[in-house]
């Protein structure tokens, strides 16, 4: 799995516009992240650490861009370790869900 910082380095603003703005779209980009994680073997341990990673990227880099996001950064922040553990697969699982 890439490493969220050189995936969004690679990225041109415009499409990570278009993700982040609306979070339906955020959505099923990690869907098909993790549809594309779990065709390459990965469990769910391995996709919650994908997951995590991206989730401490946009915590450190990125500001939300609409409510949903606003929210999920917030509860991120308040987690402890082991609770940003389970919020990564709370995370994988709505995001399998969506595709």
């Amino acid at each position: 799995m890439k490493d969220p910082k050189e995936q969004a380095a690679q990225m041109n603003e415009e499409k990570k516009d278009e993700i982040m703005n609306n979070f339906q779209t955020f959505k099923d980009y990690l869907g098909d992240k993790v549809h594309k994680g779990e065709k390459l073997g990965l469990g769910e341990e391995g996709l919650a650490k994908g997951a995590k990673r991206v989730a401490d990227y946009l915590a450190e880099h990125e500001e939300p861009r609409n409510r949903e996001e606003k929210v999920l950064n917030e509860l991120w922040s308040a987690a402890d370790k082991n609770e940003r553990e389970h919020i990564a697969h709370a995370l994988v699982k709505m995001a399998d869900q969506t595709n």
